[in-house]
């Protein structure tokens, strides 16, 4: 479990896992960054209890924290926890289950966004929405099977020491790079849809720009290093995000030019934002009045972000 600045979430995560039923022998590793909050307290009070250890992490990275403690680490399963999520009960059963069943390298299942505020309950349902952020299994559901990637992710440790673990490069995106990786040593990653996380999703519209945006950004540079992972479904937001931009420009131009076939390049983005409401309104049986209200707005962030970062990169 890599942590920093968790305070508010890091005891019901441990306690999700130390009490989630397992009947074997379980360890919880928290790898501490460099947090500016009471998330270091609470991990050594936690730590009275025989089960869990701590190490160090400086630099405060999610794969560095992963690898330092995966290498604390002695059993043969290697379960990847977040500081701010709480595996429901029998979750790590299944797990293990999972991996004993379906012979696979990585078992894994489902994000389930969840919120109670206004606009959280919007992002919740768009994260989950083939318009939000395409249709993979681990975001939307789906059948069991081999994928591309699963949420958090339950390893046998000799594929991941056959991979060399996670690659500390990447600080998004560094699971489906592990992932990527994982398949091509001929390793299975097998969905199983009854693994289900809850999520707390993002609380401002900032922090939801900011994040899409660091995801598209990391996500060029997983198809720089792998060229052969690159997909119709991943350009779709940068090409939406030039056409908007575009027809905006070309019809400021056409409105100070009094140009028709400038003007006309508004089809661009009115043609997007139609298309977003319409979107939305397959969601009118999920969301509250004032919710999906902002529905609109927050699966265009998310596009337009996401966009905005793959065409940036992190050069």
């Amino acid at each position: 479990m890599p942590v920093l600045n968790e305070e508010r979430y890091l005891a019901d995560a441990v306690a999700a896992v130390l009490h989630n039923g397992y009947a074997g022998p379980l360890e919880l590793v928290i790898a501490l960054g460099p947090s500016t909050d009471g998330t270091d307290e609470i991990a050594h009070r936690l730590a009275a209890d025989h089960r869990v250890r701590l190490v160090d992490n400086p630099t405060g990275a999610t794969p560095s924290g992963l690898n330092l403690a995966i290498a604390a680490t002695t059993g043969d399963v290697i379960i990847r926890v977040d500081g701010h999520t709480r595996f429901p009960r029998g979750y790590i059963a299944d797990a293990v289950a999972a991996l004993e069943r379906t012979g696979a390298g990585n078992v894994g299942g489902r994000m389930v966004p969840q919120s109670d505020a206004v606009l959280g309950k919007a992002i919740a349902v768009a994260m989950s929405s083939p318009w939000g952020i395409g249709g993979a299994g681990h975001r939307v559901g789906g059948a069991e099977g081999a994928a591309h990637s699963v949420f958090l992710g339950s390893f046998r440790r000799e594929a991941l020491a056959a991979v060399g673990g996670f690659d500390e490069h990447f600080r998004r995106a560094q699971d489906w790079e592990l992932n990527y990786r994982l398949r091509h040593a001929g390793f299975d990653v097998w969905f199983v849809p009854t693994m289900q996380v809850p999520y707390e999703p993002r609380r401002s519209w900032r922090a939801l720009a900011r994040q899409f945006h660091d995801s598209g950004r990391w996500r060029r540079e997983v198809v720089r290093v792998h060229p052969d992972s690159r997909s119709a479904r991943y350009l779709a937001a940068p090409v939406v995000t030039v056409a908007v931009g575009v027809g905006i420009v070309f019809a400021v131009l056409g409105a100070i030019t009094s140009l028709w076939w400038l003007t006309a390049a508004a089809l661009l983005p009115v043609g997007y934002a139609a298309g977003v409401i319409v979107a939305s309104l397959t969601h009118t049986r999920d969301l509250p009045l004032r919710s999906l209200l902002l529905l609109p707005g927050v699966l265009a962030t998310m596009h337009l972000a996401w966009g905005t970062g793959y065409l940036r990169g992190i050069g």
